[in-house]
Order: C-alpha cells, then structure tokens, then sequence
C-alpha cells in the first residue's frame, strides 16, 4: 500500500497544470519503463534570411525535459522497447523471405534454408526430453557410471517447463565451465568462419571458383543468437541463395536448396577456433556441436516464413537471464556469492573471471562479457544484401511521426533540405520517479494502447 506522502505527491502530480503534456509524454515513450531524460532545444532557420522558422524548447515541458523512449532490445530491462524491437526485427527477417520493405516479392522463389548451429556437449546437463505429447525421463541410465566425486550420473525424473534444474550439470564439478565460457566467447569468429567455408564450398560443388561464384550467386543471411538454458549460444540463421545483384535477381537453376544444405554440413564441421593454452588451462580446439538442424523454408506450409521470421525476432530481445544471470555488467571486485543468480551461472561467471585474468585470453575480454557468460556478439546480424535495415525501419517510423506533427499543426511545413537545423542536446538522467511510475502503470492498466 502506498504511503500518505507518496498519495499526497500523487494527488499533486494529478492536479498539476501540466499534467497532459506530462501524460502526453509518456504515451509518447510507448510505456517505457526507463525513459531517457534530455534538456535541449531544436531551431529550425531560413539560412537565406537568418528568420527562425520554428523553435522548440524542453524549458516549457514537465520538470524542463523531454522524455524519449530508453530503445533498448532487452526484454528484461523495458518490455515496451524491446517489443518495438522485436517487431522491427520480424519486419525486417519477414521482408527478406517474401519481400516488402524495399525488396522484391519475387525473393520468395529463392532457396533458403533454416539453420541451427549448435554447440558441443560440456558435460550432462538436466533436460526436458518429449516424444510427441509424451514426455521422457531426463537421463535415464540402467547400469549409470559414478564420477569421480561420487555422484550417479543419472536422472529418472521428467522435468517440467518451470523446473529450477533445468540447464543444471548432473555434476558441477564434472562440467566443464571453462570451455562453456570459451566456446561463448569465441562463438562470432566460429560463425564468420562458418560463413567464409560455406562460400568456398559452395562453391567448389558448383565447379566454380570463388571469384567466379561472386559473378553468379550471392549468398544471404541473417542470423540470432539464442542462450541455452545451459549457458551456451546457439545460432539460428536464415540462409538464402539470390543472384549476382542479391534479392533483385534470381539465382541461376544450379544453386539449389539441396546444394546450399550440402555445403551447410560441410562448413559447420570444417571450421574450428583454437584458444592458446593458458596458465593451468590447456591449449583447446573449439567447434561447432554434432548437433545441426537444416530445414527448408515453405511458403506453402510446413515452416512457413512468418514461423521463421517470429522464432527469431523473439530471441533478438532476450539475452543470458534464461540462465539466471544478470543482464548488467559486474565489476571484478563484486563478491560473487552475494549476487542474486543461481550456481550454475555464478560458475560460470567465475570462470570469466578465472580465465580473464590471463594474459593469453585477454582479446576475449571475458570480464568485461561476464555478465554474458563470455558472448560478446551482436544477438542479431545480417549480411548486407539480406533485406532493409533496423535503420531505414526506424527512419520510416521518424518520418511518420514527424507527417503526423505536421497534420496536426504541432510543426509547420516546410522543406527540411532548405531549413537550417539547430540542435542542442544534454542528458540529464533516465527512469520514473515513485510516484511517476506508478501513475504511469495505473494510466497504462486502464489504456493498456497509451
């Protein structure tokens, strides 16, 4: 319940003057849950007679600043925002399988496939295993065999969604921390490799040099990271096959999906990344895991593209906290015992930290990701003839915004490229107060579109 200061500030905050504009502000953020605080002003001027056309201030808004939406992609952090992302991000994959947004409807008819790169086993961990609507034991072992520090590597139960054990080692010291870790952090070389041998191989079964495969095909993706419960990435990627000009010309007859798939087996096992041995650490050879999901995609059932395209959008705003780690970074000198995470993601932290202390590891730059159990990646990455940009995608959104102020009157008309454009910007803090945020969530519980 709150308490009467905080319901007198409430009142307060209601009967102010300024309460629309206030109100006003904050559908404008889309809910945000840290608004980003800024103090400026924008003039726009006829720089052939020096006359101000148009000016607008902060001084004449709430408190003197203008609330802007915080833009993060991190559900954990602002659900709004990263739901705006995720939209983009599905627009943006979308366009790339059908077209829209500036790439031909005809892109449908190319070979494109739908690829999870995995990561290798680094010991037993609890898992929910189903067979249809049936759902199995999850390690179960008639004669199991005892690790050496005497647990019985077997697990008859059958594990729900929400179980806590779930990602959990049967042995926490049997697993290997270390090369979980190592395997994160080096997962965007293996990928940029993985990219280059699919080029040459698909090449080679083509008959054609790479060069030569440059004149007639180009190879298209656009790929996102998801965390396993476990603490590992894998890599869920869209990869199509276009023409010599990308999506605006079909490729030739030969490339198929069958070729494309063959030369996707060879580059996810051909590929490996080798980290430098290390005090007490052995020197390690990295790679992909056994485990590899080609799928084609149907436009006529099956996987269709809008199955696709929402799969990955929703792992584009998510990040290690399926693990239950933290989704910030942590100074060196915290004590890790008293951070608010389950064991298993405190060792692997720990490892971050063990392994980046050393001077053969420091490119990694493990402490600085540790919050990320060591990825250091983009979650989602494209090539650059895939489809449109989150940029041009938010560009389009600016530039409705800005026709609807002129519809409205709130900006005059006028011609942008001839209009001198004076800005001055200074941060000046983020988030709701108390008071702000739970006006903000009873405004949004009645209008949940404000």
């Amino acid at each position: 319940m709150a308490s009467p200061d905080t319901v007198a500030e409430l009142i307060a905050r209601l009967d102010a003057p300024d309460h629309g504009r206030w109100a006003a502000q904050l559908r404008r953020t889309g809910g945000c849950r840290q608004p980003i605080h800024l103090r400026g002003h924008v003039l726009h001027v006829d720089p052939a007679t020096g006359r101000r056309l148009h000016t607008y201030t902060t001084a004449t808004e709430p408190g003197g600043i203008l609330r802007v939406p915080c833009k993060t992609r991190r559900a954990s952090r602002c659900p709004s925002c990263a739901e705006t992302y995720r939209a983009d991000t599905y627009h943006l994959i979308r366009a790339g399988l059908v077209g829209g947004k500036g790439v031909p409807p005809t892109v449908a008819t190319h070979p494109c496939l739908f690829v999870t790169l995995t990561a290798p086993s680094f010991g037993l961990v609890h898992t929910r295993r189903e067979r249809g609507a049936k759902l199995l034991p999850c390690h179960p072992r008639r004669n199991a065999r005892t690790c050496p520090h005497g647990r019985v590597l077997s697990c008859t139960a059958k594990h729900s969604a929400d179980d806590p054990r779930l990602g959990e080692p049967l042995c926490p010291e049997c697993y290997d921390y270390s090369g979980s870790v190592l395997f994160n952090a080096v997962a965007p070389e293996l990928w940029r490799r993985f990219t280059e041998a699919l080029r040459r191989r698909f090449a080679k079964l083509s008959g054609l040099t790479l060069k030569a495969l440059k004149e007639k095909v180009t190879i298209s993706f656009a790929k996102v990271a998801e965390y396993q419960r476990r603490g590992v990435v894998h890599l869920h990627a869209v990869i199509r096959l276009d023409g010599p000009d990308g999506p605006e010309s079909p490729p030739p007859g030969w490339a198929s999906a069958e070729a494309l798939a063959q030369a996707v087996q060879h580059a996810v096992s051909a590929v490996t990344v080798t980290i430098t041995a290390a005090d007490g650490e052995p020197a390690r050879v990295l790679k992909w895991g056994t485990q590899l999901d080609i799928r084609r995609i149907a436009m006529d059932g099956g996987l269709t593209e809008q199955a696709v395209a929402s799969y990955i959008a929703k792992y584009a705003t998510k990040a290690a906290e399926c693990v239950g780690a933290l989704d910030q970074r942590i100074n060196p000198l915290t004590d890790l015992d008293t951070l608010p995470i389950r064991d298993h993601a405190r060792r692997l932290i720990a490892a971050c930290m063990h392994l980046g202390a050393f001077d053969e590891l420091a490119d990694l730059r493990l402490i600085q990701w540790a919050h990320m159990l060591g990825f250091r990646g983009h979650f989602s990455t494209k090539s650059r003839h895939y489809s449109t940009t989150l940029g041009d995608i938010r560009a389009d959104r600016t530039e409705r915004v800005r026709a609807e102020a002129i519809t409205t009157g709130r900006l005059p008309l006028f011609d942008e490229d001839t209009v001198l454009v004076i800005t001055h910007w200074e941060y000046v803090g983020k988030g709701l107060s108390p008071v702000d945020a739970l006006l903000a969530s009873l405004r949004l519980e009645v209008n949940p579109d404000a």
